[in-house]
């Protein structure tokens, strides 16, 4: 694949059905390898990739979503898989890979974003401040250099320091960039909700039940009266329930394939 791509394999190497799982921003497959060890997926292929830019694999010069989604339809295609399993900004390139029509399996989106707005208020200040030449590059450094002691208190104790490691572990202007080319992308479409719909394929919108990302009534509403959406709420998890309740997610994944291979 060449020397952009970190990927991580589990399951058994003939297996029937393969998975692919896309962690988020800042994030490696190391966000992934919990939900790769259940019980309940390991009969499944699971393939994840580091979007390439992150965890310091060497970024595509084009950072925007649409290339990104396109990216992840290839690989996809590549090492065989027929379901897609996405993480925060991992779940908006899996949902864009449906939405352009790369992709027609079914989709696992945890904790997508389906507007600017539903973003935290943290991390659209952080792009606009990116975006100021020089400053922007040192907060970021900043950022990156503060994250391990913020982040410890948001993961899973016995996994914290690990993979607060890896998130700190980041080019910062790769980062800026790429968060810079997704707040375009949000721009472009101010609710995804109809994107979605609009793709046509069986998709599991995954939610923490005390999830840092929002979702308006309006979203909601959309979302539940889609035919091809189901909304799992997973309890006592966050945004990052990737990580905190790999068993649901695991349980999740394994009914997504089942419903693709009816």
């Amino acid at each position: 694949m060449g020397e952009r791509w970190e990927v991580r394999r589990g399951g058994p190497a003939d297996a029937a059905h393969r998975v692919l799982m896309i962690p988020g921003g800042l994030c490696t497959t190391e966000f992934c390898a919990d939900v790769m060890a259940e019980p309940a997926v390991a009969g499944l292929g699971t393939v994840a990739v580091t979007l390439p830019g992150f965890g310091r694999t060497d970024p595509p010069e084009d950072v925007s979503m649409e290339h990104y989604a396109r990216l992840m339809a290839d690989f996809a295609a590549e090492a065989g898989c027929e379901a897609v399993v996405g993480h925060s900004l991992g779940a908006n390139v899996a949902l864009e890979m449906a939405a352009l029509g790369l992709f027609r399996g079914p989709l696992v989106l945890l904790s997508p974003s389906f507007s600017r707005g539903d973003e935290t208020k943290s991390l659209a200040v952080l792009n606009a401040v990116g975006r100021v030449p020089g400053l922007g590059a040192m907060v970021w450094a900043g950022m990156l250099g503060l994250l391990p002691r913020a982040m410890k208190r948001e993961l899973p104790p016995l996994r914290a320091e690990a993979l607060a490691a890896v998130m700190a572990d980041n080019d910062p202007a790769a980062c800026r960039r790429i968060l810079h080319e997704y707040y375009v992308y949000l721009g472009r479409h101010p609710s995804l909700v109809q994107r979605l719909c609009g793709a046509g394929v069986p998709s599991w919108v995954v939610r923490g039940d005390h999830d840092e990302i929002g979702l308006t009534d309006e979203e909601r509403a959309g979302l539940q009266a889609c035919p091809y959406v189901r909304m799992v709420t997973v309890p006592d998890a966050g945004h990052a329930v990737l990580v905190e309740q790999p068993k649901a997610v695991a349980e999740v994944v394994l009914e997504a394939v089942k419903a693709g291979v009816r």
